[in-house]
């Protein structure tokens, strides 16, 4: 049985994800900061599946949590077939980069770019051993090309980063059977992190242009899509997954 390691897999996006690739028929380690209820309701909805799942607290912007994780993933399941480094820091509030604390600014580089350094070191030796691992990691629209961000300055410094790192890791692994690859979700807000793509047909949303909200589903099937055997020709791609709404420009 092929293992996943995701992380902030509880709720929200992460959630949506794990169930696809509990779907799928991977055990799954699903790593969570703090929400013990999401832990609780995720692990009453897949009771008849608890055992090829475990739950593992951290925080992503510190590396020892970090190098923890993984160390315990793999003394209970001997891999990681997988790795979707959903989790993300983000700062709502909306300033201008001279407006951040140093605190801010090295929490959105630690969670978002420096947390995928510390994952990637312990995680590719096993991935080249077993010749064979998927890797994703979530971006942000237009980050492939480095465009700015209005406010969101060191998130989309930090992200940006990693796109360049995942491109990177593309084409130095590729020889081990290791494929990376980038997904950058759009306007996906609310209740619809958790919702199907199904309930979202029913939902009109202007100021997308296929007229629906995105949901958590349409990030997981591309996951699933990606973390397949047979999606090997697809390495260093970025996608985006925004219905066609240009989020950078349309909500400043």
């Amino acid at each position: 049985m092929r293992h996943a390691l995701i992380t902030a897999g509880s709720k929200g996006l992460g959630k949506k994800v794990t169930e696809q690739l509990l779907k799928d028929g991977f055990s799954v380690t699903i790593h969570y900061h703090s929400d013990l209820n999401a832990v609780k309701q995720l692990k009453e909805e897949w009771k008849s599946e608890i055992d090829r799942i475990q739950f593992l607290q951290g925080d992503v912007t510190k590396m020892e949590d970090l190098i923890r994780i993984v160390h315990e993933c793999l003394n209970k399941w001997g891999r990681i077939d997988v790795l979707v480094m959903n989790a993300g820091p983000y700062i709502f509030e909306r300033k201008k980069l001279a407006d951040y604390s140093k605190e801010e600014w090295n929490e959105m580089v630690d969670g978002n770019l420096n947390s995928a350094f510390y994952l990637l070191k312990e995680i590719i030796p096993v991935m080249r051993k077993q010749k064979y691992g998927r890797i994703i990691t979530y971006g942000f629209q237009g980050a492939d090309h480095s465009t700015g961000w209005l406010h969101r300055s060191a998130f989309a410094a930090a992200k940006v980063g990693l796109v360049s790192l995942t491109k990177t890791i593309s084409l130095e692994e590729a020889e081990n059977g290791i494929t990376a690859n980038v997904i950058c979700p759009g306007k996906i807000t609310g209740e619809m992190k958790e919702a199907t793509i199904d309930e979202a047909k029913t939902i009109i949303d202007k100021d997308t242009p296929i007229g629906r909200p995105g949901t958590g589903e349409d990030i997981a099937r591309t996951v699933s899509f990606l973390t397949s055997e047979n999606a090997d020709m697809i390495t260093g791609a970025v996608i985006e997954i925004t219905g066609g709404a240009d989020v950078i420009h349309r909500y400043r």
